[in-house]
């Protein structure tokens, strides 16, 4: 899949006459895409972890790291793992990356197109939620670097995220990371905003800051591996 994903992308590229990752063909809005697939470095993209009580990282087992992917799907092939136990019922983990190269202050449609590998059914049930169905994938942009802040010994976003099924005004819900059929098994799966592309203004640098993450009603373990990220920015 991750292979296939990037042939396309690297087709639609050359069709728009772009080198890597902008298209400027006349009378027709400028075109930035990005392609993370994570084979040979981490390509500048932080984890972390909020909602949750300082201090307690530990009792949260919360980890963030670039591993194969899991044997059963392609154990050669790479991808960024994210990992959390949900003791505080509402635990965000998020992937975070600069995106610079943009036309300065200008507004742009984002898409997202994430290929992650997850092994939750989405009919299945958990405690205080399926471990599917129940942890919510989110998608935004913002022009200031997301991170989690103290807010009275507690870790709350810098950003409007809002909470587990909701969306916020900096991010938005694309989906959950329920899979088909009961069994717990890792299965690659694609969730996108292609139809409702996210509005973003670049800042005077050409720079926006761009997160994926998770946000859990499932008072459990959620191990998560982001197989392929891709971006793309269209001149509104």
């Amino acid at each position: 899949m991750k292979r296939h994903l990037l042939v396309l992308s690297i087709l639609a590229l050359t069709i728009l006459g772009c080198s890597n990752d902008k298209s400027t063909s006349p009378n027709q809005p400028t075109e930035y895409t990005f392609t993370f697939d994570f084979e040979t470095t981490a390509e500048g993209w932080v984890g972390g972890f909020s909602d949750y009580p300082v201090g307690e990282e530990a009792f949260h087992e919360l980890t963030f790291q670039r591993v194969p992917l899991p044997e059963n799907i392609d154990p050669d092939a790479f991808a960024l793992e994210i990992s959390g136990n949900n003791h505080s019922d509402d635990l965000f983990m998020f992937l975070k990356k600069k995106i610079t190269g943009l036309k300065p202050n200008t507004l742009y449609d984002l898409t997202f197109t994430l290929e992650i590998a997850s092994q939750y059914p989405q009919n299945s049930q958990g405690i205080g939620g399926s471990p599917g169905a129940s942890v919510y994938l989110k998608v935004g942009a913002v022009q200031i670097e997301p991170a989690p802040v103290d807010s009275n010994g507690f870790y709350e976003m810098n950003i409007d995220k809002s909470n587990q099924a909701g969306s916020g005004s900096d991010m938005v819900v694309i989906g959950t990371i329920g899979i088909p059929g009961d069994a717990f098994v890792y299965t690659l799966i694609q969730r996108d905003n292609t139809g409702d592309p996210f509005p973003i203004q670049s800042n005077a640098d050409g720079a926006v800051w761009v997160i994926v993450g998770t946000d859990s009603g499932f008072e459990g373990i959620t191990t998560l591996y982001y197989d392929t990220i891709q971006l793309r920015f269209v001149e509104s």
